[in-house]
C-alpha cells in the first residue's frame, strides 16, 4: 500500500514507522513547510491518504485528496462542523472517506462499553455521570474528540441529559449535563474515565493509552480496508460493531 501522509507531526511519523515495518510505503509527506508539493499530480502516486493535520486546515486537506480521486482516512478532530459537506461530496461523487476521533481498537471497544453502561444507568437516575480526560500538553482541542464521542454515546442512551459541557476541575456538577474535566499533562498519550456516582457508591470505567502505536496501527488498518470502497465509513464499519 502506498500512502500519502497529510500532516507529518508525531502521529504522522509513528504511522510512517509502523507502515514501513508492515511493508507499506509513505510516498508523500505533506506539512506546513512543503505545501507546494500538495498537488493532485503528486497525490496520484498514492493508493490512499492518511490525514492527521490541524482543525483549521483539515477540511481543505481532505477535499484536496478526495478531488484528486484518493480515498482519505482522517483522524483530525475539532473540524466536524464541515463533516456533512465531506459526506455529501463523497455520496455525490463516489468518493471514499473514513473518519474516526480515535483509531485505537481498545478505545472503540471502550466506546461500545460506554454506551452499554449508559443504557443500564439510564434507569438509575440517582447516579450522576462525569468524565475526565488527560492528554499531552500539545493537544489543542479540549475536550478531546474522544471525550466528545464518549459524551455523545452517553447522550444516546440517557434521555434526561440534554447536553454536555466542559467544566473546570473541581467545579460543582451542573444539572442536565455531562461535566468533562480536560487535563493536559506532559507527554500523556490519552486517558479517559467515565464515572457514575451516587450518595452510596461509584462506578467507573477507564481506558488508558500506553503510546501512539495503537492509534497509528488502527489508522493503517483503516487505510487498507478503505481502498476500493466507496462511501463514508467509521470504526464501527471496520470492526463490525453496533
Amino acid at each position: 500500500m502506498k500512502i500519502a501522509m497529510i500532516g507529518y507531526g508525531k502521529m504522522g511519523r509513528t504511522i510512517e514507522r509502523l507502515a514501513n515495518e508492515q511493508g507499506h510505503e509513505v510516498v508523500l509527506k505533506i506539512n506546513a513547510d512543503n505545501l507546494e508539493t500538495f498537488t493532485a499530480e503528486n497525490l496520484k502516486q498514492a493508493d490512499v491518504a492518511i490525514e492527521f493535520s490541524q482543525p483549521e486546515v483539515a477540511y481543505s486537506n481532505i477535499m484536496t485528496c478526495l478531488k484528486a480521486g484518493l480515498p482519505v482516512v482522517s483522524g483530525t478532530t475539532a473540524w466536524l462542523d464541515q463533516y456533512q459537506e465531506v459526506s455529501d461530496w463523497c455520496k455525490t461523487n463516489n468518493g471514499a472517506f473514513f473518519y474516526a476521533s480515535n483509531f485505537s481498537i481498545g478505545v472503540n471497544i471502550f466506546f461500545e462499553l460506554n454506551k452499554h453502561l449508559a443504557q443500564i444507568m439510564s434507569t438509575h437516575q440517582e447516579y450522576q455521570v462525569e468524565m475526565e480526560e488527560i492528554h499531552h500538553t500539545q493537544k489543542l482541542d479540549a475536550p478531546s474528540g474522544t471525550a466528545v464521542t464518549l459524551a455523545e454515546g452517553i447522550l444516546e442512551k440517557i434521555d434526561s441529559l440534554q447536553g454536555y459541557q466542559l467544566q473546570e476541575e473541581n467545579k460543582k456538577i451542573a444539572n442536565n449535563c455531562i461535566p468533562i474535566t480536560a487535563k493536559r499533562i506532559g507527554n500523556t498519550p490519552g486517558t479517559h474515565v467515565i464515572q457514575y456516582h451516587s450518595a452510596i457508591d461509584e462506578l467507573e470505567i477507564k481506558h488508558t493509552a500506553k503510546g501512539r502505536e495503537g492509534f497509528a496501527s488502527g489508522a493503517i488498518l483503516a487505510a487498507q480496508w478503505l481502498i476500493d470502497k466507496k462511501g463514508v465509513f467509521g470504526m464501527n464499519d471496520l470492526l463490525q460493531l453496533s
